[in-house]
């Protein structure tokens, strides 16, 4: 019960002086603040009920003191006195004086405060943009840099391959001089890779030569010994270095020169006095024989006569390299 009394003493006073500091202001403002302190005088009714009902002292306004002692009614209306003259002190009273309106001197200070200020932040703008400038002109150089050792790694490298090629086709020429057979000015090397026409010449030529291209009789016939004694007992066809793609029966060489003698396959003859035959042989006829349909000529290699084929036909080759 003393405990409560205690805090009785200490709280209650506070909220009964903040009950007249708001009586007071309403005095000074009465005028326009009638409903707003009617409503504060209501809240403080129901606070300080609700405090009482929590200590468990008597219903009132505080007229009767927690100890019920005429000393202790005495204390509480001397605190409460002394809270209300404290709130009244602390209480500002507000000025009921408009606020001045700001003069054409302000206006111009603001104005230029906002200008230094974005000035300012212009001048930053400017340091950045320096700074970006300059980063890309440091990224253009490099870049630049990088270009030109891009292009000196191509050019190196184009540089190997060309000497590549050429090394390659040395090698060709050697190893076709060493391997096949040399005949004046001119060697010969058979190859046992099975390759179109257009790819057989092509071929020849990464290694230094061309299609086997016979000049003359000797030539022809060098060659056809060659070939015998490299297949034998076999008889194979071998790419030569001549067609007839340009013009149906013109034909050229690899290098585009007009042959100049043939060696055509010819059907055997039927014997002397026997009746000759109106059909072709019908395993070896005449040739050419193909038309448009057979523009490139192979060698056999048992006879060295000559036949057309269709060019997209896969057989044997037989390059020539220069000595």
């Amino acid at each position: 019960m003393q405990a409560a009394w205690l805090l009785g003493a200490l709280v209650v006073p506070q909220l009964l002086g903040f009950g007249h500091g708001a009586r007071g202001a309403e005095r000074e403002w009465e005028g326009g603040w009638g409903g707003a302190q009617e409503e504060e005088r209501e809240r403080e009714a129901l606070m300080l009920k609700h405090l009482q009902e929590a200590l468990g002292l008597p219903a009132g306004r505080g007229d009767e003191n927690p100890a019920g002692t005429v000393e202790g009614k005495e204390d509480w209306e001397m605190e409460e006195d002394q809270g209300e003259e404290e709130e009244e002190e602390a209480t500002p009273t507000p000025s009921s004086s408009p606020s001045p309106s700001p003069t054409p001197e302000d206006i111009v200070t603001y104005i230029l405060g906002r200008l230094a200020g974005l000035d300012a932040g212009l001048h930053q703008l400017h340091v950045r943009l320096h700074a970006l400038d300059t980063r890309v002109v440091e990224l253009t150089q490099g870049l630049r840099q990088l270009r030109n050792a891009a292009g000196d790694t191509r050019d190196a490298v184009q540089a190997l391959q060309e000497a590549q090629g050429r090394a390659e086709r040395e090698h060709g020429r050697l190893e076709g001089c060493l391997k096949g057979l040399r005949l004046g000015h001119k060697c010969f090397l058979l190859s046992r890779d099975f390759e179109t026409q257009a790819a057989a010449q092509a071929r020849c030529t990464a290694r230094g030569g061309s299609l086997a291209q016979p000049a003359d009789r000797q030539q022809m016939e060098a060659l056809t010994r060659y070939l015998r004694a490299a297949l034998a007992p076999y008889n194979w066809p071998v790419w030569l270095g001549v067609h007839d793609r340009r013009a149906e029966g013109l034909y050229l060489f690899e290098n585009g020169q007009r042959v100049s003698f043939f060696a055509w396959h010819r059907a055997p003859r039927p014997e002397l006095g026997a009746q000759p035959s109106a059909s072709p042989h019908p395993l070896s006829p005449d040739q050419p024989n193909g038309g448009t349909l057979e523009n490139c000529v192979a060698q056999a290699s048992d006879d060295g006569s000559w036949w057309d084929h269709d060019c997209q036909r896969r057989l044997y080759y037989v390059c020539e390299f220069p000595f």
